[in-house]
């Protein structure tokens, strides 16, 4: 078609190239009447000669283009491959290295007796993941394979093969897996199924930066979904522990049961996240979901791979953003930035410190503010995303922490070591 346009084009430019000269050889005609035959036959011989080597000129143009066409470095027979959509390539770049996975679980049902045992019954509980590294290891999250110590990994050419769970992490919502497999092909060899997936950098995260998610949504393998960062920061509740996950990122991309545990990716195909949860009145995606970010995954998953389980630096207090009403009525700045101890973990890191929280008297009626954290390690607080934040990306177990906090209208400087958190415990930070 683009050859025949050409075509169409050239032949224009014939006709409009000789209908001049005819013209002008009309108009020599009919001023030279009384010129001889031999004379006109002379003008004419010439005209012919001329438009025999403009169209021997335009078939040679016509043939070298035919020929460049066929070439196998033809732009114009390259250029339908040349307009792929980017998402199109990522997703052909990382599918084969986003699995589903399968968590089978039994319970006794002790109200049920057959043959003098309970009933067992089973159900399924499906999720993603991703390829981590060469040795067979797969990233998820923990409520996927909660319960388990083996799962079902599937992968997009439909193979399965069994997992065991080697690390759990319930308080940051990751687990890692490792095929146990013999006949998996790793991607070390020639005929591997799968890469590894590069972990981005979500310190460099934008609001309104393109995203794409891959997971299996209500088992749906293999599903791809885009859309932009919302914001990121976000504290995430953990229900299932009491603590909150730091530095969520929240999006727009459609995910849905099934995507948890699965890549968020940017537009260079880096993980720049987990797929965790969503937002719902419904359970079914309302625009607002929210991802782990892959700087969390890089600092926890080698610990995972190594030890099993990773500890996490506990402060042990519970508070909020001070207001311009509890400002003013203890004689601060209305806008004083600052978070409100509400309550401090006995025997915690805090506790040690001197921290004070929020005390009342005998009836209940007349509460005593507590400290007020104004910044950490020098760094000025303003929520308690601030502190929990700071604390998960910066610190460990067993460091310092320099707490700056206003008592009384007065600046305190006091310092935390800080420990592990308790394997349960109230919303304490």
């Amino acid at each position: 078609m683009v050859i025949d346009n050409i075509i169409l084009v050239l032949i224009c430019v014939i006709v409009i190239a000789v209908g001049p000269i005819l013209l002008f050889q009309q108009s020599i005609d009919n001023n030279n009447a009384t010129a001889t035959k031999a004379t006109v036959g002379r003008n004419q011989q010439s005209l012919l000669q001329v438009q025999k080597k403009n169209l021997t000129t335009v078939n040679t143009q016509l043939v070298t283009l035919q020929t460049a066409t066929e070439g196998s470095d033809s732009p114009i027979k390259a250029a339908p491959y040349s307009i792929v959509s980017p998402l199109t390539h990522i997703f052909k770049q990382v599918e084969n290295s986003v699995v589903q996975i399968t968590n089978k679980l039994s319970k006794n049902d002790a109200d049920i007796i057959i043959n003098g045992s309970p009933f067992e019954s089973q159900s399924v509980r499906l999720g993603s993941g991703f390829v981590y590294d060469r040795e067979g290891h797969i990233v998820t999250n923990n409520h996927v394979v909660d319960g388990s110590k083996a799962v079902d990994v599937t992968f997009v050419d439909g193979n399965t093969y069994t997992a065991n769970v080697i690390g759990n992490d319930p308080y940051s919502d990751i687990s890692v897996l490792q095929i146990t497999d013999n006949d998996f092909p790793y991607t070390l060899g020639e005929n591997s199924t799968s890469a590894p997936l590069v972990i981005g950098n979500s310190s460099n995260l934008q609001v309104g930066q393109q995203i794409i998610a891959i997971g299996n949504p209500f088992g749906l393998s293999g599903t791809m979904t885009t859309g932009i960062i919302s914001q990121f920061g976000r504290l995430l509740l953990n229900p299932d522990t009491g603590f909150s996950i730091p530095d969520g990122i929240q999006t727009d991309a459609t995910i849905n049961p099934g995507n948890s545990g699965g890549p968020l990716l940017n537009m260079q195909g880096q993980v720049i996240g987990i797929n965790i949860a969503i937002s719902s009145s419904t359970g079914v995606f309302s625009g607002v979901g929210f991802a782990i970010p892959s700087n969390t995954i890089a600092r926890i998953t080698p610990v995972l791979i190594q030890k099993g389980i990773y500890a996490h630096p506990w402060l042990g207090i519970s508070g909020g953003s001070i207001t311009p009403d509890l400002a003013q009525s203890v004689g601060l700045p209305k806008n004083f930035k600052g978070v409100i101890v509400g309550s401090v973990q006995p025997g915690g890191p805090a506790d040690k410190a001197s921290l004070r929280g929020i005390s009342q008297d005998i009836m209940n009626l007349n509460p005593h503010i507590g400290d007020i954290i104004t910044a950490i390690d020098s760094h000025p607080v303003k929520r308690i995303d601030d502190i929990i934040n700071y604390i998960e990306s910066n610190k460990s177990v067993g460091d310092t922490l320099s707490v700056t906090v206003n008592r009384s209208s007065k600046t305190i400087n006091l310092k935390a070591i800080l420990q592990a958190r308790p394997s349960s415990s109230p919303a304490s930070r």
